[in-house]
């Protein structure tokens, strides 16, 4: 069953958001939702990166009020 993981990275300068993403990510399974809340503006390009780089699906990603909100679908291991 997919579970959804939220990863709290606000206040975080970067690389802080995307290494939290990373280790949430190293504990997903296949089908897993990984929901990451950040603030720092470079969370927005690091995070199109990753999903690049790994292989996975982004399924949202918005800013409101200051808040990068990125939906990440996780599809691929590596």
């Amino acid at each position: 069953m997919a579970e959804k993981i939220v990863v709290d990275a606000r206040n975080m300068a970067c690389p802080g958001p995307i290494t939290k993403l990373t280790k949430a990510y190293r504990k997903a399974k296949p089908g897993d939702i990984i929901e990451v809340l950040a603030t720092d503006p470079g969370f927005k390009p690091d995070v199109q990166a990753w999903v690049q780089r790994t292989g996975n699906e982004l399924l949202e990603l918005k800013e409101e009020n200051g808040v990068i909100k990125a939906v990440i679908k996780v599809t691929a291991k590596k």
